[in-house]
This record gives C-alpha cells, sequence and structure tokens, in this order.
C-alpha cells in the first residue's frame, strides 16, 4: 500500500509574544503522527536536554524525529532528574547583548537540515520552532527562509514559530496565528513549571 501523502501542504506561522506558540506545533504533530505522517521537529536557539517534548518524541519515533540546534542548560541533567527547576538563567538563549558566535553556527547547522526536511520527501510535516527569533537576531535572513519555503515539496506543511515573525515570512504564509498575552503566571511571579513551559 503506498504511503498517504497530505493533498496539499501548506505554510503556518505561529508568532506573537504570549506562551503557546510551540505547544501549538507540538499538537499540530500529535494530530498527524496520529494520521500516520512523518514529523521533522527542528528547534533554532533551544537546547534544553530536559524538556518534555524531547521526552515525548523518543517514544513516537520514527513518525517523529526531533532534532535540537541551540545550546544546551549548565544545569540540564539535574533538571531532567527533577531536583531542580529552571533557573531562567538564560544561559542557554542568544540576546542581542551577548556573543552569540556559537548559537549562529547552531542555527546555520539547523538550517541545513531544514531545507533538508523540506525537500527530502520524508516527512510530510517539517516544524521550524523558533526560527522567526533565528531571523530576527540576524541568524539567519529572510530571503533564505522565504527561498526554502519556494522549493519545499508540495505535500509537505511547515510551520514556524517564534516571536516577531518577519513581514515578508508572514505575507508567504497560508495561515498566521498571533498569540497575544491577556494574562500570564509570570506576571505575579510564577516560574517555568515543569511539564507546562518545559
Amino acid at each position: 500500500m503506498p504511503r498517504q501523502r497530505l493533498d496539499k501542504g501548506l505554510v503556518q506561522v505561529y508568532t506573537g509574544n504570549s506562551k503557546g506558540k510551540t505547544t501549538a506545533a507540538l499538537g499540530q504533530s500529535l494530530r498527524a503522527i496520529g494520521h500516520g505522517f512523518y514529523v521533522c521537529f527542528i528547534q533554532f536557539l533551544k537546547g534544553g536536554a530536559y524538556t518534555g517534548e524531547l521526552f515525548a518524541s523518543q517514544r513516537l519515533y520514527p513518525n517523529f524525529v526531533f532534532r535540537q540546534y541551540g545550546i544546551t542548560c549548565p544545569y540540564s541533567t539535574i533538571i531532567r532528574q527533577g531536583e531542580e527547576k529552571c533557573h531562567g538563567c538564560g544561559e542557554c538563549f542568544p540576546s542581542k547583548d551577548k556573543d552569540s558566535t556559537e548559537h549562529e553556527r547552531l542555527t546555520r547547522m539547523g538550517f541545513q537540515a531544514a531545507q533538508e526536511a523540506v525537500s527530502s520527501g520524508e516527512y510530510d510535516l517539517v516544524v521550524l520552532d523558533e526560527i522567526n527569533q533565528a531571523i530576527h537576531l540576524g541568524f539567519l535572513n529572510t530571503e533564505e527562509v522565504v527561498a526554502m519555503l519556494d522549493k519545499k515539496l508540495p505535500f509537505v506543511e511547515v510551520i514556524l514559530t517564534g516571536r516577531n515573525a518577519h513581514p515578508e515570512v508572514l505575507e508567504r504564509a497560508d495561515l498566521v496565528t498571533e498569540m497575544t498575552p491577556r494574562k500570564h503566571p509570570f506576571q505575579k511571579g510564577t516560574a517555568s513549571r515543569r511539564g507546562i513551559e518545559y
């Protein structure tokens, strides 16, 4: 029996300043896997080896391939073991005010993997988690990302997540969802919670 494919693969963007972008992409991935599709979930700027999605992906392999291209949290081992929580130190996340050479190098590696994933025919859904932020930080340029989207196979669905989605990416997308904060526990000092934020 031939492998089932999507009738038409579109481009989705999940952006905005509130929680839910990666979570929505994971939900879409789970739905696709439930129908027998193959998913490649590529995380840019994230290397935390303690996230729930990383553990879940191992149980869903080979339908769910999960790849990270970011600097690993220095506390990942003890967080993974449940002995400590995320410190919120920001060591594993890039910013414009600290040296991001290694983040940029890993982002370029992730982008190479993304280009292969959308054109290999191996995957039906490709999630590019935090790629919008990678563009915003200058690690990728908008033109090369849009060019990749234009070269994807017709049956491949692509989801781009992250804050600060570039207008050209939004223009290229078939679906855009913006997560808008109305209320968030962080505003009352609640720290990131295991199994909810990571």
